[in-house]
């Protein structure tokens, strides 16, 4: 007899796919979108189509599903169709509340609870810091839930007044960290367990995602999150995909697509891993893979010109070729002498720039000559013509010139005040 297969656990984690992010993106003229919600949601259909081809137990999303609080119906049926496509194979999603997702004001519905009002099966939403039972074809899952907090449900506490903001941060920080590691020892051992949290890690680092962020952000420590009760620990909210240690992996998977050039180099992509439910808590994780998609590249062309450069604008345009721009996000900078400025011909870098899909800019970085210091005892040494004629030399002005200025200078020191 062939050997039973090892059941394991297979969980696709992502986040922040911002569905709404529109900036560097141009106007389809088929649909009258911006070919950057084109951009965003063929990144989120590959995150799709994999979990469907590859049967994953659980689709795990921590947050940020647009960029606006109170996103359009264009972006929110998008959105909602690709999760519609997941419950209807019978993959349960687990999509947790980001800062994104949360209305302006506390009483009002986020843009995640849709969901649960049309009763879409296979569907939770973490929208609290608590513990949820979720049931997959591989068994059942712990998931904590760290959604982002509200910093105002802090502040209306009678505890919270007269502190400072950095004070008022401290108080968060310390009372999450305590209800975590309250939900964590209250979890079955015999159960695979995620933490799944929208929330910065102080160790992790950043790209462009503080252009992002709404507020002030509340950070915690990675011995807040990596506490050993967890398998995994999935985030979301930092746009730069990291692994920020193991036992237990904390792991933030990073945006589907980049924002903007301060993100130029991240590779985006979503995380896969496998748990085997049979070994003990805390040593689960048999398979970790990060898996990159086709986002839309980024690219800055960065030129600098000597003053030896008989044409700026052909060294500027082999520059752009020696990169592949087609389809790219580009923008050009160049650095250039002063003198050599009005031999740059924007127009021809322009045209050069067609096959990019959208340029940025093409902004100039115009070099001013230096003004020559003399010092102390040089200048105490120096008469004015001297002065004058070493500041003429130091301009390169022409020998004929600082001859008919030296005489005109001579001449009226010489006149009588």
């Amino acid at each position: 007899m062939m050997p039973y297969p090892k059941l394991v656990m297979r969980i696709l984690h992502f986040s922040d796919v911002h569905i709404g992010v529109e900036n560097y993106g141009r106007v389809d003229p088929n649909t009258g979108l911006s070919s950057r919600l084109t951009d965003f949601l063929q990144t989120y259909d590959e995150v799709v189509e994999y979990a469907l081809a590859n049967e994953v137990d659980l689709v795990l999303f921590c947050g940020d599903a647009y960029k606006s609080r109170d996103p359009s119906q264009t972006h929110q049926r998008a959105f909602a169709q690709r999760i519609a496509r997941l419950s209807a194979a019978g993959i349960p999603v687990f999509l947790l509340v980001g800062n994104h997702d949360l209305p302006h004001t506390s009483g009002k519905a986020s843009a995640l609870d849709i969901f649960p009002t049309l009763s879409v099966p296979n569907i939770y939403i973490g929208e609290r810091l608590d513990t949820y039972l979720v049931s997959t074809k591989s068994g059942a899952l712990q998931i904590v839930a760290l959604p982002w907090i509200r910093r105002g449900s802090f502040l209306a506490r009678e505890d919270m007044r007269g502190l400072s903001p950095e004070q008022v941060n401290e108080r968060i920080q310390e009372s999450l960290t305590n209800h975590l590691r309250w939900q964590a020892e209250g979890l079955d051992p015999q159960t695979p367990s995620i933490l799944a949290g929208h929330v910065s890690i102080g160790e992790a680092k950043t790209s462009s995602e503080q252009s992002m962020m709404l507020g002030k952000d509340h950070v915690l420590l990675h011995s807040s999150v990596a506490l050993p009760y967890f398998d995994y620990v999935a985030l979301g909210h930092i746009h730069k995909h990291q692994a920020l240690g193991r036992n237990p992996m904390v792991v933030y998977s990073g945006s589907l697509q980049a924002i903007d050039f301060g993100e130029e180099n991240d590779t985006k992509g979503f995380c896969v891993i496998e748990l085997d439910p049979a070994l003990p808590a805390g040593r689960r994780l048999t398979d970790f893979q990060f898996h990159p998609v086709q986002a839309r590249r980024f690219l800055t062309v960065t030129v600098d010109i000597q003053t030896t450069d008989d044409d700026p604008t052909e060294k500027v345009v082999k520059a752009i070729l020696r990169h592949h721009i087609q389809g790219a996000i580009v923008r050009v900078n160049v650095r250039i002498p002063s003198e050599l400025e009005g031999h740059l011909d924007e127009a021809q870098i322009r045209r050069a720039l067609e096959q990019a899909h959208y340029l940025a800019s093409v902004s100039k970085e115009v070099l001013r000559g230096r003004r020559t210091r003399l010092g102390s005892l040089q200048s105490q040494t120096l008469n004015p013509q001297e002065a004058l004629r070493l500041y003429l030399t130091s301009k390169n002005t022409p020998a004929e010139r600082i001859k008919t200025l030296m005489l005109n200078a001579e001449s009226l020191m010489q006149e009588e005040p």
